[in-house]
């Protein structure tokens, strides 16, 4: 399991708590300073199941700038979506936990949190 954190972020640090209290194994991408491509921001979308605007932190200044409230959310503008999730790393919604059952999840809450550590659990057993 790998978790994508911003360790400034309370939400990542409730998660890393939470990993840590369950005994669950992970490794952590601080993922401001190790930043994703925008090859492995599609694989993560496609674990998630989501779509590039689903994990855009849309209210940051950044996004703003960007002028991201004005972008089409369909998929002819999806590669643009990505192309700005990997220049602006600070867009991406946080923490992000790939398990180990090959699906991902948005740890933004306890019980988000909590069915990473179960998929993971099933995905190695």
């Amino acid at each position: 399991m790998e978790i994508w954190i911003n360790p400034a972020c309370s939400k990542c640090r409730s998660a890393i708590s939470l990993l840590d209290a369950e005994g669950a194994g992970y490794t952590v991408r601080r993922y401001l300073e190790d930043v994703p491509s925008e090859d492995e921001i599609r694989a993560v979308l496609a674990r998630l199941g989501l779509e590039p605007w689903d994990i855009t932190r849309t209210q940051e200044a950044e996004a703003k700038e960007l002028g991201l409230a004005d972008w089409p959310r369909e998929e002819s503008a999806r590669s643009r979506w990505i192309a700005a999730l990997a220049g602006h790393p600070k867009l991406i919604q946080r923490p992000l936990i790939t398990a180990d059952d090959g699906s991902a999840i948005v740890g933004r809450t306890e019980e988000a949190v909590r069915e990473a550590i179960s998929r993971s659990a099933r995905g190695t057993s």
